[in-house]
């Protein structure tokens, strides 16, 4: 069997800012078990709150407004209703990410079936063309033509990430990331932040960290399953990752938003590992020490395992769960459940498309 050698293995998971809340008194009033009623005590006021009086007394002969009370802190309430909006957008986000790939892989033969007397045209004219020295554009394009198709693929994930790193460091887009880039059970914003959080980063190591293990995975998940299937999967298991940190925080009471694509990381890694699990892998410090990807794979389940029981509160080890546990699943079941049985919308797809001015519904590809 084809051994894998990733460069990484070890990587940053997702930040959590942690916040935390006053939890709420409850005052119980006991009544007396005898015939006589106590004489009430005087109940004097308590010396801050005479000293806080007198001051505002001071300040309001000399004109001067006291200083407004503070607020009080929300406090989150661990309702299981609040997820019933963010389970239906999961669903419905997922079909329609393994839908789209599906219209996106017949569009992607169709043109290439189209296209290659074009490619042809184009070599011609290329090799009549005069060439022209020192073109930053040319190239460009020869390095893009030395990549392989995962990484192709990965350099448009790299880049979306990278922009919304930059847009971190605008001040006065900071109200709006917080609220759309970080996922939190307890904000007002639930479902769009499932997905835009996996595109977020806020610090330059986690960014870096990530995408460098998706790089090294890329070319091996691409070959397994084309791009489309990769991108359905990878944009699934961020929202799904997400859903699952959702419920975790909410049973637990632990709220506080999350950010990172360690999660939809977290479900290619396993997806590669449960389909090749003899292949080997090592750390990148330790390139000496290798062992194979299933037994990696048991020791990340146990690690975030472990740390959800234990309630660690560095990682969201929730959100890796739910990202390994729905990579493992969709290469077992998930890929003849789901993707060997698009025939039905494919073919939908093309009578639609084929049902235009002209060609009579028996147009093909």
């Amino acid at each position: 069997m084809m051994a894998v050698r990733a460069s990484v293995f070890r990587w940053v998971s997702e930040d959590i800012i942690s916040t935390h809340y006053l939890t709420n008194r409850v005052t119980l009033q006991t009544q007396q078990r005898c015939g006589f009623r106590k004489v009430a005590k005087k109940v004097e006021p308590k010396k801050g709150v005479v000293e806080e009086a007198e001051q505002n007394e001071i300040l309001h002969k000399k004109g001067v407004a006291p200083a407004p009370d503070l607020p009080t802190p929300h406090v989150p309430t661990r309702s299981f209703g609040r997820l019933v909006k963010p389970f239906v957008f999961t669903i419905g986000f997922t079909g329609c990410s393994f839908s789209g790939a599906a219209i996106w892989q017949y569009e992607s033969l169709k043109s290439r079936v189209q296209g290659y007397f074009d490619d042809v045209k184009a070599d011609w004219l290329e090799k009549i063309r005069p060439q022209k020295q020192g073109d930053l554009r040319k190239q460009v394009n020869q390095w893009w033509n030395t990549l392989s198709d995962g990484q192709k693929t990965v350099t448009g994930i790299i880049a979306a990430n990278a922009l919304v790193f930059c847009c971190w460091r605008v001040p006065s887009l900071q109200r709006s990331m917080l609220k759309y880039f970080t996922s939190n059970p307890s904000s007002k914003a639930l479902c769009w932040p499932m997905l835009l959080s996996t595109f977020s980063h806020y610090s330059l190591f986690h960014m870096a960290a990530n995408m460098y293990v998706l790089w090294s995975f890329s070319s091996s998940i691409i070959n397994m399953m084309g791009k489309e299937q990769f991108m359905a999967l990878y944009l699934s298991a961020g929202v799904i990752s997400t859903f699952v940190s959702y419920v975790s925080k909410t049973a637990m009471g632990r709220f506080g938003p999350s950010l990172g694509a360690s999660g939809a990381i977290m479900a290619v890694l396993a997806a590669v590992c449960t389909k090749m699990p003899e292949a080997k892998l090592a750390i990148i410090f330790l390139p000496m020490y290798t062992f194979t990807a299933g037994n990696a794979l048991k020791a990340i389940v146990a690690l975030d395992t472990t740390g959800l029981i234990l309630g660690w509160r560095f990682f969201d080890h929730a959100a890796h769960l739910g990202g390994a546990l729905f990579g493992i699943w969709y290469i077992i079941y998930g890929h003849e459940l789901i993707w060997k049985n698009r025939e039905p919308l494919v073919k939908m797809w093309h009578d639609f498309r084929t049902r235009g001015p002209g060609t009579g519904g028996n147009g093909s590809i």
